[in-house]
């Protein structure tokens, strides 16, 4: 047996040490697995992985004595990818026969990096379970309809059903990423049915490049999509295998008309998504046509990126109306020209978001002092806003100022991204050159504005080339 003695004083400082000179032998403790208490595995699995201790790992997860096993928020400066092969690995995806070994009880890896996740889930009356298990696996089905009366941690029942792999993909021509991405396709094929790949969150790169590799993926167990570099006809062929996603962000996206068959194919899909909280179009035109995109998202998004989408006067018109965004988080509307009639419409939107609101993007807009006066205005009584970014708009110092003092009251307001003043530039705003001691001045009456208001908490920033 293994015995960690450790002082009263400090006994996750102890353990610690104890763990880290106990992997400077791996051999040493690969074989003595079997005997290592079962509360020692979470600690010993993140020491190993932020030491890159890849062989280890491997053992580890061979071992692991818990249902499900999370890398959660934790980072390594080892090739990140190295020490996810290691772990897969380890993964025992056919049952082992006639073993005297106390072998793994695991069957969910996760290997996405997510802050607010724990290594392992809490067993509910002794029963295995995890909160993040994929359900389209067998084994959540499984779990959700016997869990009042079978033990899934039983091993005899636990091996009739897939190990669950839960993974986040980027498709693009990283040659890293593309061995990778083979080595877990060779990995689910050598499995035959054991191991269940379970992709939830997908970013592809060139659409076009990828078909083949999307037919090997199960895309009802992706939640996060993102593509970039894609016809519409393709995104379409690609929603049509989704159900249930939370995100969808489309960038680059070509299309040749707004009336077409394509586009009414694309409105039909989002109108699925029950599910849907974020979604971001950018270089995606929709002009005069945004009303017939909102029309079909659900009424519970949270997050709505348009940059780049040549939004018209109707457009923002219909936006300040719509009962869809009534509940935003995040609303971004960079790079949209905006101009002194739009204002009305989005104070509008403003006052119906204010209760919700927590980040806004305006940044390369086109917007005048007159502007953005009267959208500070409005944006003064969203009382939860976080985040506000209104960059590379030419405004002036006078109107800096202004902007500065009707902010001080949102308390909740912690960053400012805004415009260099027109005046710190020589000729053309923009395309003339920068006066960094104008800017230096600028910035530093900005900072003494705020520790005089006891506003220190309000981080404004400004970036330049």
């Amino acid at each position: 047996m293994w015995l960690v003695k450790m002082d009263d004083k400090d006994p996750a400082t102890l353990l610690d040490l104890a763990i880290h000179s106990l992997l400077k032998n791996e051999p040493m403790i690969i074989q003595s697995l079997e005997e290592i208490p079962r509360e020692l595995f979470i600690p010993l699995f993140t020491a190993a992985f932020l030491g890159g201790h890849k062989k280890t790992l491997t053992a580890i997860v061979k071992a692991w004595p818990f249902f499900c096993l999370h890398i959660g928020k934790l980072r390594s400066h080892e090739t990140h990818c190295a020490l996810l092969k290691a772990m897969i690995d380890g993964l025992q995806v056919l049952p082992v026969l006639n073993s005297a070994s106390r072998g793994s009880k695991l069957k969910v890896l996760d290997l996405r990096q997510d802050a607010d996740c724990r290594t392992t889930c809490f067993q509910i009356r002794n029963k295995s379970f995890c909160f993040h298990s994929c359900s389209y696996s067998q084994t959540s089905s499984h779990r959700r309809r016997e869990h009042s009366t079978v033990n899934l941690g039983s091993e005899v029942q636990l091996s009739r059903y897939p190990t669950e792999l839960l993974v986040g993909l980027s498709l693009n021509s990283n040659l890293r990423t593309r061995t990778f991405l083979s080595f877990l396709l060779s990995k689910v094929e050598q499995s035959s049915g054991s191991l269940h790949l379970c992709c939830r969150d997908l970013q592809i790169y060139k659409l076009s490049d990828y078909n083949d590799t999307l037919k090997l993926l199960n895309l009802l167990c992706t939640d996060h999509l993102a593509v970039d570099k894609a016809s519409l006809n393709d995104v379409n062929t690609l929603l049509s295998q989704m159900i249930h996603l939370d995100s969808l962000s489309l960038s680059k996206i070509t299309l040749t008309s707004l009336t077409g068959k394509i586009f009414k194919s694309f409105l039909t899909q989002l109108e699925r998504m029950d599910n849907l909280q974020e979604l971001n179009l950018s270089f995606f035109c929709l002009t005069n046509r945004l009303h017939r995109l909102l029309r079909v998202l659900p009424r519970n998004l949270n997050y709505l990126d348009l940059p780049f989408c040549e939004l018209s006067y109707r457009d923002f018109r219909f936006l300040s109306q719509c009962p869809q965004v009534a509940h935003l988080k995040r609303l971004n509307l960079s790079n949209n020209p905006i101009s002194w009639e739009d204002c009305e419409p989005l104070q509008t939107l403003m006052e119906n978001v204010s209760g919700t609101l927590q980040y806004l993007e305006i940044n390369h807009c086109l917007i005048t002092d007159s502007t953005i006066f009267s959208l500070i205005q409005a944006l003064s009584h969203c009382s939860h806003l976080r985040v506000l970014s209104f960059a590379s708009n030419p405004i002036t110092m006078s109107m800096l100022i202004r902007i500065l003092q009707n902010l001080l009251p949102l308390m909740e307001l912690k960053y400012v991204i805004y415009p260099i003043p027109v005046h710190c530039y020589e000729r053309w705003y923009f395309q003339g050159i920068l006066d960094r001691q104008k800017l230096a001045g600028v910035q530093a009456q900005l900072k003494a504005m705020l520790q005089a208001a006891q506003r220190s908490d309000m981080n404004w920033i400004t970036f330049s080339e």
